[in-house]
């Protein structure tokens, strides 16, 4: 019951203390929010020393639409996939995928089982900015924040606005694409409503060995809609809501195998409240997300085991800006998660904590940012996090920036309560971080050189335990280091437009212990990015080059997967004046080479898609 008491405390705190994050204020009574989303301004607001990397809305239809496919060529993010479409785990800067958070809107959505988020179970259709911050981010996004975050974020503005935009997509292996966004609003209300619907055959041939992919198939729809609704000049209501559905059937590698397939059911809901009262703002979060899985070991077969859980948010922010250099928060939250399973009994947990942040802009040139958490549980440790920032710009033309900063990553439902296995007296994952950057703007290019350094202790590894049975135990400490480069530029003659995006990362991710390198985590990864238009033709091309991977943790020359490059290109026309009829089409791997990103799991040729995109 004691949650249900939270949300009473919050609610009353936000009738008496109204008001939003970060907003430019003024002395003019009638003066409007800003409608840009709260979490994407917070982002700003408290990245001082970290490089943010926002992908576009063009940059995300050129992509398959999940989440998978948009980063893997835009972004240094390293992906192990068991096959296209299939379950799919991120490497930033060398950790684990269950070290990097997703944000909904604000709302921290990774698995309570797992402690990850699937990228093949998130539709990039649905967002209006999808944004990467590399790095340390635990203090103000909580656990798993530690190699760094990705935020999805649904934007609405109170202006007349009427707009329909339609995707349809069809290629290779029978695989649509199909994706609606309605945007509707006036100066009172606004409202969208989004649709995508994914699904392949994905039946490719293979080219390392005979045969096909097997078994493959895969069909997945979400529905997003968003509802903003502006009381008067000082407080806005909105209220988010997502459904994910999706159904894989896993490839086989022999013939011979049994079949399996694995189906997800997720839904989010979000009611948001942000005012302002003088020099103060505020936002007050209820989320209410539920997770849902089940497994087919045998796809002919009813028999499943299952997984599902169910979470209530409860977060108030208050924001304190007396003038236009200093900007004081304040975060109040709480988490209570009910879940059970096939191998885990039912359980309930409950997390509290509370932040404070700070931000300075110190002179013209110098800005800085500080802040600590408390996590409250009856568990993990509860951690004590910090976090620091400074930027200081030389010139126009470069600016040097410096974090440091204390994450972690608290246990999840299976390694605290698998039947049998669970260990109950694990602590959180616990990482220190440092990174220095550099960011220069020259003309029409920008490009920043960053360098890392994290240490991670108490990272938690399943061992044979004396009784021969695996358990979690907090036996790993690694440390990752390294440097990442990204390259943007833009450029317009006439009527011919330039563009160009790379980035290149180089990752050393070693156990401590064995001085070796963490499995799937290559030295090196890049991708490369170019589009040039003239009138309304647009040609583009995509490049990714992944290095080899180790595939046990002895470092096996004889045990890798070998490195390879990929090249996309796409072509476009658009036939409309004030309204966009594009139709297009890509071709993948041109040069059709042949490759595995997880060991037994070949990934497709040369294949084609066509799109037709209307906007109006």
């Amino acid at each position: 019951m004691k949650y249900y008491a939270f949300f009473i405390l919050i609610f009353l705190l936000g009738s008496k203390l109204s008001a939003q994050d970060k907003v430019e204020f003024s002395t003019k009574s009638d003066e409007v929010l800003e409608t840009v989303f709260l979490s994407h301004n917070k982002l700003k607001d408290f990245s001082v020393g970290q490089t943010l990397n926002h992908l576009t809305d063009s940059v995300i239809k050129k992509n398959k639409p999940m989440l998978t496919s948009l980063l893997q060529y835009n972004s240094p993010v390293y992906f192990k996939e068991n096959g296209l479409g299939m379950a799919s785990s991120p490497s930033f800067r060398g950790t684990t995928a269950s070290q990097t958070t997703v944000l909904w809107n604000g709302i921290n959505i990774n698995s309570n089982f797992l402690g990850q988020t699937d990228f093949n179970t998130i539709n990039t259709g649905g967002y209006d900015h999808i944004n990467l911050r590399a790095g340390g981010g635990s203090l103000v996004y909580g656990s798993g924040a530690i190699g760094g975050t990705v935020h999805l974020n649904t934007a609405l503005e109170f202006k007349d606005v009427f707009e329909n935009d339609i995707y349809l997509n069809y290629g290779s292996f029978k695989t649509s694409d199909l994706r609606y966004k309605l945007k509707l609003a006036s100066e009172k209300l606004s409202f969208q409503l989004g649709f995508a619907h994914n699904s392949s055959a994905n039946d490719y041939k293979y080219q390392l060995r005979e045969g096909k992919n097997t078994n493959g198939r895969y069909v997945n729809w979400a529905i997003n809609t968003a509802l903003g609704w502006k009381l008067n000049p000082k407080n806005q209501l909105y209220f988010y809501q997502e459904i994910y559905d999706g159904n894989r059937h896993f490839p086989v590698y022999y013939l011979t195998e049994t079949p399996t397939k694995y189906k997800d059911f997720n839904t989010r809901n979000l009611l948001e409240w942000r005012s302002r009262f003088g020099d103060f703002s505020s936002n007050l979060k209820t989320a209410f997300w539920t997770e849902n899985y089940k497994y087919f070991p045998n796809a002919a077969t009813d028999f499943y085991t299952f997984g599902k859980a169910k979470n209530i948010v409860g977060k108030y922010d208050l924001n304190f800006k007396p003038n236009n250099d200093i900007l004081l928060n304040a975060v109040l939250e709480h988490q209570h998660i009910n879940g059970k399973g096939s191998d885990v009994q039912k359980e309930n947990r409950d997390i509290s904590s509370i932040g404070i942040l700070f931000k300075h802009q110190l002179t013209e040139k110098i800005k800085y940012q500080a802040g600590i958490r408390q996590e409250i549980a009856n568990y993990y440790g509860n951690p004590t996090l910090y976090s620091l920032g400074i930027e200081y710009e030389f010139s126009s033309f470069y600016t040097a920036k410096l974090s440091a900063s204390k994450n972690f990553r608290r246990p999840t439902f299976n390694d605290l309560y698998w039947t049998n296995s669970g260990n109950p007296d694990l602590n959180a994952e616990k990482s220190h971080q440092i990174e220095l950057g550099n960011q220069f703007h020259i003309k029409n290019w920008e490009f920043s050189l960053t360098g890392y350094f994290n240490n991670i202790k108490d990272m938690i590894h399943w061992l044979p335990s004396s009784n021969g049975i695996f358990q979690p135990f907090n036996e790993d400490h690694v440390q990752t280091y390294g440097g990442e480069f990204m390259l943007n530029w833009q450029k317009k003659i006439n009527h011919h437009i330039f563009s160009l995006n790379s980035t290149y990362a180089y990752t050393i991710s070693k156990n401590q212990k064995t001085k070796k390198q963490l499995i799937y985590v290559p030295y090196h990864k890049a991708t490369f990015s170019g589009a040039y238009q003239i009138y309304n033709l647009t040609f583009d091309v995509q490049w990714m080059y992944n290095g080899e991977v180790y595939l046990n943790s002895d470092n096996n020359p004889n045990q890798i997967l070998s490195d390879y490059m990929l090249t996309n290109l796409g072509i476009s026309y658009d036939f409309g004046k004030n309204n966009t009829y594009e139709i297009g089409g890509r071709v993948m791997n041109i040069f059709n080479k042949a490759y595995e990103n997880v060991r037994r799991y070949e990934m497709p040729g040369i294949n084609y898609n066509f799109y037709i995109n209307l906007k109006f």
